[in-house]
């Protein structure tokens, strides 16, 4: 009996402090019902049943004073019930007007765990090697979660992939030096002035697109059953028909679809025969299960045929993962990819749909392909990814790039790099020319941030040791320009015509610290971007800031937004913070309406009613 009073004080509670969103949640739920049985009149005309009984709108005094008498008869027992039903009713209502648990409902999806990276004592481990990454797919995978109401699973979340989404101004390379051009930068911590973030930022070289040379393109597409959803195959069909419009006559365009069987749609077809290639991707239909291991073979077949030399050659990968027939060892799957690659044949991935949808599996295919991934959940994201950014797409033009960091114990004491957890390195991998890694495609923009506690601040993550060599009395302190170097920062990369790599070394300097708000735009957006990735994740890291300082940096560092990306990321940062603030309201009414479920189902003792008092 208390858990009920408690719930309808706790309902009552959020109604009168303004909880809008509660409110609606209830008024939601009742016109729903209402609409129900306005539809179901005209059956209920011609065959009468017996009415259901309306649920009772009971303020909390009236409730207050009835209760005890309503206790003796049965129609107590029913109007608790209806009490109950209305606050389960308000739990569920959450798909009417965006209430969301803490995760979200994705039990068909599939995830490959993050674990996050850790904090490094720069005295014991003074090196940090990596592979740089140019996916994307994790951040508009999770925007689609966020505009329906939903927090993602925290392994769906990538920082990496969130900061690169975005492009910024980072000046162009000397091309007689590198393909792409690296600089680094350093600023006190918006969320902890006791630390600083680190950011290393790489653009890549834009060419003239020779299309004398030409572009092999296989789409090689998922037909399956599980792709006859609006955002899957339809949405599959308009985009690539944006591609398509982009191609010439010297590109090449090849189709290749498979279900529980693969098939070849359209042979080699010279790229300006739009109306063709338009025709062929309108046709397909879904249906049948899904043999991707049959489909790649194939389309490679068809990439083959078509080779152009020292032209682009790829194979165009667009499904929801859902592989359930053929190879079920995906690492089979991957190792397949990654003979295939040694031809000249690289493989990008395109994600399209929910609810069975495979992160981890497309992240991986496009990692062996060296190629890159991306998730596509409107045609705008396709627009971006095809069009727009088309040549980075599609063009390589420097291959296995490899970053190490070492870091100067006389000046910095920790670090942690941000993301790239599924890039890491070992130190010895660095000069290994056999160890793949990313590539960089033409005008990528390839971002890499640090959080650092410098030797003498009063907030690190970890203790000095009591035995051992982490003391920074047993560093040995270097002298002259090397004393005030922060950190080398190295980089290899394999030019396109050569399986040995070049190494390109830069220092940062500790004059080039400053305070955040003396940072350039990019650095602070970037930076309101990986905090958001970290609120999104859950994590222990980062733990000062809150929404409201992401939006305000976000908001001040927006700078040039061409596409309007940057003013999109920002609305979904007010969504999250909205949708974090009502899981935490529907939760406490769920964990209300529990505690009341259980009571129910524990012997209720015989009261009594003497002169309208309820007694044992």
């Amino acid at each position: 009996m208390q858990n009920y009073q408690l719930t309808i004080q706790k309902l009552t509670h959020y109604a009168l402090s303004g909880c809008a969103v509660l409110m609606l949640s209830v008024m939601s739920a009742c016109s729903s019902d209402t609409g129900q049985q306005a539809n179901s009149a005209e059956q209920n005309a011609a065959h009468p049943q017996t009415p259901a009984t309306a649920v009772p709108i009971v303020s909390e005094a009236e409730h207050s004073h009835s209760l005890a008498d309503a206790l003796s008869s049965s129609q107590a027992n029913h109007e608790m019930m209806q009490v109950q039903g209305l606050a389960m009713k308000m739990a569920r209502s959450r798909q009417v007007l965006g209430f969301a648990p803490p995760i979200p409902v994705t039990q068909g999806e599939t995830y490959g765990p993050v674990i996050e990276n850790g904090v490094k004592s720069v005295a014991l481990e003074p090196i940090s090697t990596f592979s740089i990454d140019v996916d994307t797919g994790s951040y508009s995978n999770v925007r689609r979660m966020l505009n329906q109401g939903l927090l993602p699973p925290a392994d769906a979340v990538r920082v990496e992939e969130f900061i690169n989404y975005f492009d910024y101004q980072y000046s162009g390379p000397d091309m007689t030096t590198a393909p792409f051009s690296v600089s680094t930068a350093m600023a006190v911590s918006p969320w902890d002035s006791e630390k600083h973030l680190v950011r290393i930022a790489l653009r890549g070289y834009e060419p003239e697109v020779d299309t004398a040379l030409g572009r092999n393109l296989v789409f090689l597409l998922d037909v399956s059953g599980s792709m006859a959803q609006a955002d899957k195959l339809p949405l599959l069909s308009r985009s690539l028909n944006l591609l398509s419009q982009q191609l010439k006559a010297a590109d090449r365009v090849s189709i290749v679809v498979y279900a529980g069987a693969s098939g070849v749609v359209l042979e080699p077809t010279p790229g300006d025969q739009h109306s063709k290639i338009q025709l062929a991707l309108t046709q397909l239909q879904a249906g049948g299960a899904t043999n991707g291991h049959a489909g790649i073979e194939l389309a490679y077949q068809m990439a083959e045929r078509a080779f152009i030399k020292n032209g682009i050659n790829r194979v165009i990968l667009a499904t929801d993962g859902d592989f359930n027939v053929g190879i079920h060892d995906h690492n089979q799957l991957i190792e397949l990819i990654k003979r295939k690659k040694n031809s000249g044949i690289a493989l990008t991935t395109l994600g399209f749909g929910q609810g069975n949808y495979n992160d981890h599996v497309m992240e991986q295919l496009a990692d062996a392909g060296n190629g890159n991934y991306q998730y596509i959940d409107t045609i705008h994201e396709a627009r971006k990814v095809l069009v727009d950014e088309l040549s980075s797409t599609l063009m390589t033009i420097a291959k296995d790039v490899k970053i190490q960091v070492e870091f100067n114990p006389a000046n910095v004491a920790e670090y942690r790099l941000l993301g790239y957890e599924n890039r890491r390195l070992n130190q010895e991998d660095f000069n290994n020319d056999k160890v793949d890694a990313g590539e960089i495609g033409a005008g990528h923009t390839v971002t890499a941030f640090y959080e650092v506690s410098l030797v003498g601040s009063n907030n690190k993550y970890l203790d000095p040791l009591r035995y051992g060599t982490n003391s920074q009395q047993n560093i040995t302190r270097p002298s002259g320009a090397l004393a005030n170097e922060i950190a080398l920062v190295k980089l290899r990369y394999k030019p396109l015509d050569s399986d040995n790599s070049v190494l390109l070394t830069q220092t940062i300097d500790k004059k080039q610290i400053t305070d955040f708000n003396q940072q350039s735009d990019d650095f602070r957006f970037a930076s309101s971007v990986l905090g958001f990735a970290h609120k999104l994740k859950r994590s222990v890291y980062l733990q000062a800031m809150d929404y409201a300082q992401l939006i305000d940096i976000a908001q001040q560092a927006k700078g040039q937004d061409e596409f309007g990306y940057r003013a999109q990321f920002i609305q979904l940062l007010k969504s999250a913070a909205s949708i974090q603030d009502t899981a935490t309201v529907k939760q406490d009414i769920t964990q209300a309406v529990e505690a009341d479920r259980q009571n129910d189902a524990l012997p209720q003792p015989r009261l009594t009613v003497v002169n309208g008092m309820a007694i044992n």
